[in-house]
């Protein structure tokens, strides 16, 4: 245990419970130290404070840069009360120990957020803060280091069950929590400068997150396993999606949960037009658009209803009643979109245990942005797959061109086999999957698999035949041989997407030639492993 407290520092931008801890520690007989806005706010509540600028007997100088970096401020934090050459030291300099600190940061993250430029940013960098948070966290030994207003009341309990003073378990989990802090904000600066001119991959590379949740466990129940919350991109702001939001009903969210709503959402954002995608094991088990949420949840849903039994749905518009009706037939984990209107929110309420997530925005699939992978040893960093293929990107291969039907299959098609795990591939109709093969080491098994789960659903639904036949293909990257395409002519294809650039182009070029194929390239690849 250490010493009483006697003196504390208290410096913060977040003003929540501020009063509140002065009060607690001015009738603790505690002397408070305190700069601007917060000594400011404590003296309006009654709470007696003296300045820093009296303590140190320096003033505020250029604009409130230089406040707290004075030997009397970092000399009273970082000294050893444990050696006599640091006790000599203090009584020499005339210094006097803080055994409290209660410092949060200059809101950089909110500056970035709201569009400021440059130079404001800059200047909502803390400086005298980190470093009193830091040499706070080092002497930890002997003080006790505040940095989130949620940790009050904790503290303050601490103080009055040891008489004055902090426990050391208690110093010691809040300098962590100090560190962690001090890290995250300087990791977020040094990014936001690297976007700014323009580097992808610096030298160092750090990522800053906010815990949201713990997790019951992890992909499976022996691995442990969080949620955390972290900004990309130059605003600071993470994507909007399941990381941020809002749960309405439902069982707490699980690992496999949260991996595999991100997964349907970004999916379904890839769409203007209504579109629902039904996602198991982070690969789509069907995805319609249409001119209504209730038709393209229905298309959706026929591409393969056994598989989508315990799935996540994704929705890219506010989600009404009348669709809502037709999920809660379905037993589904997850339903997550924009928003919900009253009549759905009705509607699922009935389902206690269904997740219903908004999140008010879209992702948008085109943003820049990066993605992390860890490795043994390290982690892979790579820009966001934000490709997006049009019309204009499409080049004719074949000596049949696909008419205007098939062209948007084709895109649609092709947009879905993005998010589709590698191997993928990808029969449409209509505006609608009918046939997914996803996760193959051949792509021929890919193909063969789409094409046999659309015979089932054929079957299930009483169909003469499979949806396939008509439909389009899309591949995620290029056919090595021309057998993938026969397997894909064999389900009924008529028309083929995919980016080209094989060594055996020509073959599979004249293959589609000789079985009346249209085949367009799109020069762009979409593995996702």
């Amino acid at each position: 245990m250490s010493e009483k407290i006697t003196r504390a520092l208290l410096s913060v931008s977040d003003k929540s419970g501020l009063t509140e801890l002065g009060r607690f520690l001015e009738g603790q007989g505690i002397e408070i130290l305190s700069t601007g806005g917060s000594a400011g706010a404590l003296r309006d509540a009654g709470v007696a404070v003296t300045d820093v600028s009296s303590h140190t007997g320096f003033p505020e100088i250029m604009d409130g840069r230089v406040k707290t970096l004075h030997p009397k401020i970092h000399g009273g934090i970082l000294a050893r009360r444990d050696l006599e050459s640091h006790r000599k030291a203090m009584d020499e300099q005339a210094i006097g120990a803080i055994d409290l600190v209660v410092v949060n940061l200059y809101p950089f993250e909110a500056t970035l957020s709201s569009g400021a430029d440059f130079d404001t940013c800059i200047e909502n960098i803390d400086i005298g803060g980190p470093a009193m948070v830091r040499a706070s966290a080092k002497n930890h030994a002997s003080v006790t280091i505040v940095t989130d207003p949620q940790d009050y009341q904790k503290v303050m309990d601490d103080i009055t069950a040891n008489q004055g003073a902090t426990s050391g378990s208690l110093r010691r989990d809040l300098a962590a929590k100090a560190f962690g802090h001090t890290a995250a904000y300087d990791s977020m600066i040094a990014n936001w400068l690297d976007e700014e001119r323009g580097v992808d991959f610096p030298a160092q590379r750090t990522q800053g997150g906010r815990r949201a949740q713990v997790l019951r466990y992890g992909e499976n129940p022996h691995q442990a396993a969080a949620l955390y919350i972290g900004g990309s991109g130059k605003d600071g702001q993470p994507r909007p999606g399941v990381a941020t939001a809002t749960q309405l009903q439902g069982k707490e969210l699980s690992y496999n949960n949260l991996n595999d709503t991100d997964a349907a959402f970004e999916l379904v954002a890839e769409f203007d037009k209504p579109a629902v995608a039904i996602i198991k094991h982070a690969n789509p088990c069907g995805v319609a658009q249409a001119d209504d949420l209730a038709s393209a949840y229905a298309q959706a849903l026929s591409c393969d209803p056994v598989s989508a039994f315990g799935g996540i749905i994704a929705v890219n518009r506010t989600l009404d009643g009348t669709t809502a009706a037709q999920v809660a037939e379905l037993f589904a984990e997850v339903v997550i979109a924009p928003d919900l209107d009253e009549d759905a929110r009705d509607v699922l309420a009935a389902k206690k245990n269904l997740r219903v997530l908004t999140t008010s925005a879209l992702p948008d699939p085109a943003a820049p942005g990066m993605t992390l992978k860890a490795l043994s040893g390290g982690f892979l960093l790579q820009s966001r797959d934000n490709g997006c293929i049009t019309l204009e990107d499409l080049k004719v291969v074949t000596k049949r061109a696909p008419d205007p039907d098939e062209l948007a299959d084709m895109l649609f098609a092709f947009r879905v086999a993005k998010h589709v795990k590698s191997n993928a591939i990808v029969y449409a109709r209509n505006g609608a999957t009918v046939g997914i093969g996803a996760g193959q080491m051949s792509r021929v098994d890919s193909s063969r698999i789409a094409a046999w789960k659309a015979r089932e659903a054929a079957d299930a639904a009483g169909l003469a035949e499979p949806a396939t036949i008509g439909s389009v293909v899309a591949s995620d990257a290029f056919f090595p041989f021309a057998d993938g395409l026969m397997a894909a002519v064999d389900a009924g294809a008529k028309a083929v997407i995919q980016p080209g650039g094989s060594m055996r182009d020509d073959e599979v070029i004249a293959a589609a030639d000789e079985a009346g194929l249209a085949m367009v390239f799109t020069g762009m690849r979409h593995f996702r492993h």
